[in-house]
């Protein structure tokens, strides 16, 4: 039970509401109302609607009882019927601890719904998926599968969010093994497939293939271990990743278990040392880490090399100081080129999977997916285009087409 907030003793006065950045009374307006994000959030960026009218007698007699009670007993006696007479297959959840909340950290589940209603605000504006955010008043990996687990008959997708590393890897892999319908964690698999596709691309721009490149990580959290695990599936030559310890390798102490299994999978050179080290005539830069790299260590690359410094707000290496030494430069910001946003993957792979009832989510449909939006781009492929914009009306349709398909491929379909 949540705790109740401390009440004023009775003679202490009541908190002063009319103190700045305070509604002098509910419902008025703040001094915070002067910040248009504040100004667009208040109230929320959600409302439920209805899909049938509710006009009169007969309307109400179908849409609840007596009709609702024919189409209950249908569903008892054949459950798949859910999926035609309910929501739940074009619906998804999106959850959240709190743990891991854009370059927040663990602010709380209270603090993280503007987030995950803005993750649901996408989800519909760029693939018309309706989506429930939820955000999770606890943090054990134990009492969130179960919780997530006692929600999932209600929806047709789980897809996982700013839930800290590395209990994150445990969660997705534990809900994807109880449950029948997709689990996706986007801060891992919705980066991966942005950052191939971008990377595919680059590739192409630079006439170099991704099998003889060798690719330096920096950050071993959430996105790092995916966006490693996606490139090894699609074939690079080699790939190092680092975290705040230096570069993971095999036989190195203090690994966890993720980061083990990442050393016998990654760095067959054997590299040691630092971030900086690693890159001396790398092909490859993703940062995902939160630090930062000096311009020496990126002039000290291949030639031709590829920089995707991801890191929010503040990337791994300003992009002006990396395009001096660097033939393609990538952000996660809007107000660079080449932006790295997981809007670009997540709204179409839930699409194509609802729209397959897909049983999950997998390697082969993500990879599918990076290389639908990586064809987006076409002929207009430049150093600073490698990568559609969010507001490209081909990304969802394009990836949409190749999640389905793959799922169709796969035998994940059931439609």
């Amino acid at each position: 039970m949540a705790a109740k907030p401390d009440q004023p003793k009775p003679d202490q006065p009541k908190p002063d509401r009319s103190e700045p950045g305070q509604p002098s009374e509910p419902g008025q307006p703040s001094e915070r109302d002067a910040d248009p994000a504040f100004a667009l959030h208040r109230g929320g960026k959600l409302e439920v609607r209805s899909t049938v009218p509710v006009r009169d007698r007969d309307d109400l007699s179908l849409a609840y009882t007596p009709g609702v009670a024919r189409v209950c007993t249908a569903i008892a006696e054949e459950p798949d019927l859910v999926h035609d007479y309910t929501w739940v297959s074009k619906v998804v959840a999106v959850v959240t601890d709190g743990t891991a909340v854009l370059g927040l950290g663990d602010i709380g589940p209270a603090a993280a719904m503007p987030v995950m209603e803005g993750k649901s605000l996408l989800f519909k504006e760029f693939a018309d998926v309706d989506s429930v955010p939820i955000c999770l008043d606890c943090t054990d990996a134990d009492d969130l599968v179960e919780t997530v687990i006692r929600l999932a008959p209600s929806f047709g997708g789980i897809n996982l969010e700013d839930i800290s590393a590395p209990r994150c890897f445990e969660v997705e892999d534990r809900l994807r093994a109880a449950l029948d319908i997709p689990v996706f964690h986007d801060d891992q698999h919705g980066t991966a497939i942005v950052a191939l596709a971008a990377l595919r691309n680059a590739s192409r721009l630079i006439g170099k293939p991704l099998s003889s490149m060798r690719a330096v990580v920096a950050g071993a959290g959430a996105s790092g271990v995916a966006v490693t695990r996606i490139l090894l599936e699609a074939g690079i030559g080699d790939i190092a990743v680092s975290d705040s310890k230096g570069l993971i390798y095999d036989g190195r102490d203090g690994l966890n278990p993720i980061k083990q299994k990442l050393a016998g999978d990654t760095n067959r050179a054997q590299l040691k040392g630092s971030t900086e080290d690693a890159l001396v005539g790398a092909d490859v830069f993703i940062g995902l880490s939160g630090g930062t790299i000096r311009e020496d260590c990126v002039e000290a690359m291949a030639d031709d090399a590829i920089v995707f410094a991801l890191s929010n707000p503040d990337p791994e290496i300003h992009p002006e100081a990396a395009r001096r030494h660097a033939r393609v430069v990538a952000t996660g910001r809007s107000d660079f080129p080449n932006q790295i946003n997981n809007v670009l993957a997540f709204p179409g792979v839930f699409r194509g999977a609802l729209d397959v009832r897909a049983h999950s989510i997998t390697e082969g449909m993500k990879l599918a997916a990076a290389t639908a939006l990586a064809d987006v781009v076409g002929d207009e492929l430049a150093e600073d285009f490698i990568i559609p914009s969010p507001f490209d009306e081909r990304v969802a349709p394009a990836v949409t087409k190749a999640v389905a398909d793959r799922a169709r491929e796969e035998g994940v379909a059931r439609i």
